[in-house]
């Protein structure tokens, strides 16, 4: 009979308790187990649920991922090696970006951003130095924050990074609108969707030369 008695998970207090969980050290509901993990509960790698979850992946999350390949693979379905590694690397900058005034960037501020750069190198591309500018403070920023990192990359390149920047920064306005097109009321729609693939992938700076390949993981 004292077999029998129920315990309930001591996250929710509703569902009953039937999986272990290592970084709790208690027995938690299945519910709160994949819904909460890695988010609200830090689990080590070893374990067991976690790695059963990432081999075995519900379907919502593989077609999400599917989404999510699929708008980054037309954004970058006509680019270069090089302005794909340029895409990647704008991509990677906007996932760790920190807006200086702790207001969170959102997608329309990566257009207003992008937009105003593209602009700026097609100017000079036609030989006439302009700084176009984005509408909007918080697009300011942002664009302000891109700029070195694209100095550094642009670095010895001459007239052909002007060209590559150009169009991979053009790019990211409709790949914006693809992404919000699928997730209407989520004004980090974009920023979200690198979060959960380019986010994935180490930086240059930390990256060995095999994974410093993964830009053409989003090449089709």
């Amino acid at each position: 009979m004292y077999n029998e008695v129920v315990v309930l998970c001591p996250l929710c207090g509703i569902r009953r308790a039937r999986r272990g969980c290592p970084a709790l050290g208690k027995q938690i509901c299945a519910v709160c187990c994949g819904t909460k993990r890695l988010v609200e509960i830090r689990c080590p790698s070893d374990c067991s649920w976690l790695a059963s979850s990432r081999e075995h992946p519900a379907a919502v999350v593989v077609r999400r991922e599917q989404r999510d390949l699929g708008v980054l693979m037309h954004a970058a379905r006509d680019f270069s090696q090089q302005q794909s590694r340029l895409f990647f690397l704008v991509s990677k900058f906007l996932v760790g970006y920190e807006s200086p005034h702790l207001q969170p960037v959102i997608d329309d501020d990566v257009t207003d951003a992008t937009t105003a750069l593209a602009a700026s190198f097609e100017t000079e591309l036609r030989g006439v130095i302009y700084e176009h500018r984005p509408s909007s403070s918080s697009g300011e920023r942002l664009s302000t924050a891109l700029k070195p990192v694209l100095a550094e990359a642009g670095k010895g390149a001459g007239s052909s990074f002007t060209r590559d920047a150009a169009v991979v920064l053009r790019q990211f306005e409709p790949a914006v609108r693809q992404a919000r097109d699928h997730d209407r009321e989520n004004r980090r729609a974009f920023l979200d969707l690198l979060g959960r693939t380019i986010g994935r992938y180490p930086s240059s700076e930390d990256a060995s030369p095999e994974s410093q390949e993964s830009p053409r993981l989003i090449v089709p």
